[in-house]
């Protein structure tokens, strides 16, 4: 596996890094395109979360896909958290696209995920691939940032569902969009299928973000698969053990942690490109009245 720091500029023209993690080799089994997986961790947007991040990116290395991770915008760096964060997402999406074959990745298998605070900021940017206003503003087209598949992992998507006030550096940087203040809000019908999965108990960023944005995925006719577990509490990354925090060993849960398998067995199918809806019409039939 080779491993890079690179510096890119993104659409607004703001330098940012991602951390590459890409094998490739001419031999079987590793011979075959692989998808990737864009990992946009937590943090509070004050930092990035270490164990949201490359322990993610290994985990779906190990898996089949190659991977990165966005050192996105904070709040105490130049300028406003947004747009650029989400412009960080989408021009990682088209830095890969343009190199698909340096990376020896599939370019229509290209997975975002993003934890907590790095949940909203890959959402937003789902929101900023499709506004004509930002394509406009920015000179981008959907399909050339938008990713294939999200994964949301307990996420925030309203600024205002977090279980405090945010305050401090943050006082003033909440966007004038209310579509990135509440990323909800612009889901569309393009928006790429979602996988979520939160704690019902969690703490920080209340289970109702995953709900509304849930609900707003299905008002668009947007597939998605989500997982509401009854405990897990907020940080816990992929919740094995080894990924517990010292004294918080609530982190390392069995249960919880089957997120990751399921969210591959989804990746799987949502990449297959096969209609798992085809039925859909006569099993609606079947209860309509006469």
């Amino acid at each position: 596996m080779e491993t890079k720091q690179i510096e890119l500029k993104n659409f607004n023209g703001r330098t940012y890094s991602i951390a590459t993690y890409t094998v490739k080799h001419h031999h079987q089994p590793l011979d075959k395109l692989r998808p990737l997986a864009i990992v946009v961790p937590g943090g509070s947007f004050t930092h990035l979360s270490v164990k949201e991040s490359e322990p993610v990116a290994l985990a779906y290395v190990a898996r089949g896909f190659n991977a990165c991770v966005v050192s996105y915008n904070l709040l105490q760096d130049e300028g406003k958290i947004y747009p650029d964060a989400g412009l960080d997402v989408l021009s990682t999406v088209s830095y890969y696209r343009d190199h698909a074959v340096d990376y020896q990745i599939d370019p229509d298998k290209i997975m975002t995920i993003g934890f907590s605070a790095g949940g909203h900021i890959a959402s937003a940017a789902n929101y900023l691939a499709d506004s004509p206003k930002y394509q406009k503003q920015f000179g981008y087209e959907g399909d050339q940032v938008r990713p294939n598949a999200t994964i949301l992992g307990y996420p925030l998507t309203d600024v205002h569902k977090v279980a405090f006030e945010i305050g401090g550096k943050a006082d003033g940087a909440l966007p004038d969009d209310e579509k990135l203040v509440d990323t909800a809000l612009g889901v569309t019908p393009k928006t790429p299928p979602t996988f979520i999965f939160q704690s019902w108990n969690d703490p920080i960023c209340l289970p109702t973000n995953a709900m509304a944005y849930e609900e707003a995925l299905f008002k668009n006719g947007v597939k998605c698969e989500a997982h509401m577990f009854d405990t897990g509490f907020h940080g816990y990354s992929l919740a094995t053990p080894e990924l517990a925090t010292n004294d918080i060993s609530w982190q390392g849960n069995q249960h919880v942690a089957q997120w990751f398998k399921l969210s591959l067995e989804w990746l799987t199918h949502v990449f297959s490109g096969i209609d798992y809806d085809e039925n859909k019409g006569k099993l609606t039939n079947l209860y309509m009245p006469k």
